[in-house]
């Protein structure tokens, strides 16, 4: 005879399972059927008399064989076991009709087979005959939950929640101490909308046990579900340290990062990976939040871990691919990508990552064929776009206008950019600008000018587009022009600041420095946001740098990193201004470093890069960063000027005249307002000079190996 499991439900058979099992045996009542053995058709026993008293032998004999057959329904999924199992409890309760145990194992046999109208029926039945049967009131509660997980939102489910939440009012009246029976019904009362009795039940919860973390937990997503973020922050706080389990962290973790406390939030979903190592849910939101804050090296030691756990996920190397590519790792950086696109050929991010380590490396031919891909396939004839799609399609004509634009096809770049501004609000005043400057770029002012005349004329009352006229205008020969089309946006009204910090960046440019400084003044006082007084102490800074103020200009622009730290445009101009002047030196390649970690493909912020690290005498590192310049910007003269002395100084005179010939030839079709010219005279002197003494050797010297 096989071994029969143990009973599940009561204690009280466990007195009778030794005799019964024994007598099971020793009266044949299983029979052997093939190789499974079921339970013999018993003989139906007679109900007692209603004078005699319950034959509970007789009762606990049926109720086992309804137990097995029971079991066997479950591990067989055959109806006719259910069936049986039926009916033996139906002969047990023959001889001990009061029995709530068997009562109640009938209503749960019939829940546990499916039958769930029978089960609220027998459930129903025994809380009329008993209003505190708490096992009915349990199995019918049950019931309940198990329809409103299996269903869907509608009228009927709405009338099951109010059922189940009337079911747990009582069970909580019946148990008033169990945190359990309180929770339920609080997440019952949050599923119905009903806030206020929802705390009031998670609260009854906290009373039983105040450090509960269940309770904790459930009341803290209460009221972040009510927009009390800080509320659910400071019960989460109150569970105790010792108390808390990666759950708490985790949550803790993710209120902190709805209200943007990025700081306490890596600190708490750290503090989650500590406590469950093997969550990669926790690690994969602090890798994300690391990642998203820039720090680069714990981010990737967090992603590489999530690899190692999980090797099936395709974004953990997708993402280690963006931190090495981003360090400047391009061979890591292609190996991890081929692995991520291994797990999910056709992910469009991971093709979106291709194309732009194919542009970190230089590769402008590769990348164009994946961004031209991307674009191509993501543009609707219709001109109909979902916003998601809208979006994508945007982001990969930026890339590609960009891309176009680093392989010198200005053409293509600029039709490119026509595409993006197709697309409407919001991208139509960026797309704009960045034609311009796409043109800027390659000297080619005029056609410059002639797009920003286009773009107003298209919206003439867009106060971005005259303004980036009027910039136009002010750098292009026509300077009274563009003050006059900028000073005629002028209303006395709090819009008048983009009019001020506009014409401060004229005057500027054109030198005018008086007029730059009253310009600034008057921003400053329509000035009342942090992001506004950050300009202001930026364009201060600006403009006493252009006239070598350099002590006052340090000043605004530290002014603007304790507003901002992470502010690359500032990094970056204060980090080149100090090495230019040979002024502390290993804080401004720090500056610059940080720059280029924000934006890896900038080639003024790989420039300052690069002459920091000449200044400091670092010859290989700064050639790198300086031909990866060159690279990305063949026409800023300013670039060619610094690898013509890299070159001078690493004793390769010839090809550092070369540079300065390129320098001199792109400060020829370069706009006064870009020129210093004291910067030209530099130049000219140190062409002159290499000239002069390649004419004395005769011949090019031979080239040595830069040195760090």
């Amino acid at each position: 005879m096989t071994s029969k499991p143990q009973p599940r439900r009561l204690s009280l058979c466990h007195i009778a399972t030794l005799t019964l099992a024994a007598f099971v045996s020793s009266s044949g009542a299983f029979a052997q059927t093939g190789t499974q053995t079921v339970p013999a058709v018993p003989q139906k026993t007679a109900a007692p008399d209603a004078a005699q008293q319950p034959d509970r032998a007789a009762a606990y004999y049926h109720y086992m064989l309804a137990h097995e057959y029971e079991e066997l329904a479950m591990t067989t999924g055959r109806s006719e076991y259910a069936t049986r199992a039926g009916e033996e409890y139906k002969l047990a309760l023959n001889n001990d009709p009061t029995s709530k145990f068997l009562n109640n194992g009938l209503a749960e046999l019939y829940y546990r087979t499916g039958r769930i109208r029978d089960a609220i029926s027998a459930a129903q039945e025994q809380i009329k005959k008993d209003p505190k049967n708490l096992d009915a009131h349990k199995l019918l509660g049950n019931i309940y939950l198990r329809t409103l997980s299996d269903g869907q939102q509608n009228s009927a489910s709405d009338e099951i929640l109010k059922l189940a939440i009337d079911e747990y009012n009582t069970i909580v009246q019946l148990e008033p101490n169990s945190i359990e029976d309180h929770l339920l019904l609080g997440q019952l009362y949050s599923f119905a909308h009903d806030s206020v009795h929802a705390e009031q039940q998670f609260d009854a919860a906290q009373k039983i046990d105040p450090g509960s973390e269940d309770t904790a937990l459930n009341l803290a997503r209460l009221y972040t579900e009510q927009g009390d973020t800080k509320r659910a922050i400071t019960i989460l706080n109150q569970v105790p340290p010792d108390a808390r389990t990666g759950k708490t962290e985790f949550l803790l973790g993710a209120t902190y990062e709805h209200i943007k406390d990025d700081k306490n939030a890596i600190a708490a979903y750290q503090r989650a990976v500590d406590l469950d190592p093997d969550n990669l849910d926790a690690e994969r939101a602090l890798a994300k939040l690391l990642l998203a804050n820039n720090q680069l090296d714990p981010a990737l030691k967090a992603f590489q871990d999530i690899a190692a756990g999980d090797p099936s996920d395709p974004e953990a190397f997708l993402r280690i691919s963006e931190i090495q590519r981003r360090e400047g790792h391009y061979e890591d950086a292609l190996a991890s990508l081929k692995k991520a696109k291994a797990l999910a050929s056709d992910s469009i991010e991971i093709s979106f990552q291709e194309g732009l380590l194919n542009d970190a490396l230089g590769r402008y031919d590769e990348a164009t064929k994946i961004f031209e891909k991307l674009a191509s396939d993501s543009e609707h004839s219709t001109g109909q776009y979902s916003e998601p799609e809208k979006n994508n399609h945007a982001l990969f004509l930026e890339r590609l206008a960009i891309v176009y634009g680093e392989a010198n096809q200005t053409d293509k770049a600029a039709a490119t950019w026509q595409k993006l501004a197709e697309l409407g609000t919001p991208f139509a005043d960026q797309a704009y600008e960045s034609e311009v400057d796409a043109y800027r770029d390659a000297h080619e002012y005029d056609k410059a000018t002639q797009v920003a005349r286009d773009a107003l004329a298209k919206d003439p009352s867009n106060r971005a587009r005259k303004l980036m006229l009027a910039g136009q205008l002010a750098d292009n020969y026509h300077a009274e022009e563009g003050i006059d089309l900028a000073k005629s946006m002028l209303s006395k009204q709090p819009s008048d600041l983009e009019v001020y910090r506009a014409l401060a960046t004229m005057y500027t440019r054109l030198r005018r420095w008086k007029d730059a400084a009253q310009a600034i003044d008057d921003a400053e006082q329509l000035s009342t946001k942090p992001d506004d007084k950050l300009y202001i102490h930026f364009l201060r800074g600006v403009l006493y740098e252009r006239q070598k103020e350099f002590v006052p200009a340090e000043a605004e622009f530290r002014q603007v990193l304790v507003i901002d730290p992470k502010n690359s445009m500032t990094l970056n101009y204060l980090g080149y201004m100090l090495a230019d002047h040979d002024m502390k030196l290993d804080e401004a390649l720090a500056m610059i470093q940080k720059a280029v970690e924000l934006d890896p493909q900038n080639y003024a912020y790989l420039d300052s890069l690069g002459w920091a690290n000449f200044k400091l005498g670092k010859y290989t590192q700064a050639e790198e960063q300086l031909r990866k310049a060159v690279e990305r910007n063949s026409t800023d003269p300013t670039v060619h000027d610094h690898l013509g002395e890299l070159y001078e100084k690493t004793g390769r005179l010839k090809l550092a005249a070369s540079q300065w010939e390129e320098s001199l030839s792109e400060y020829a079709h370069t706009l006064p307002a870009d020129t210093d010219p004291g910067d030209v005279s530099k130049v000219q002197k140190r062409l002159d000079n290499a000239r002069v003494r390649l004419a004395r050797e005769g011949s090019a010297p031979v080239e040595t190996t830069a040195k760090p």
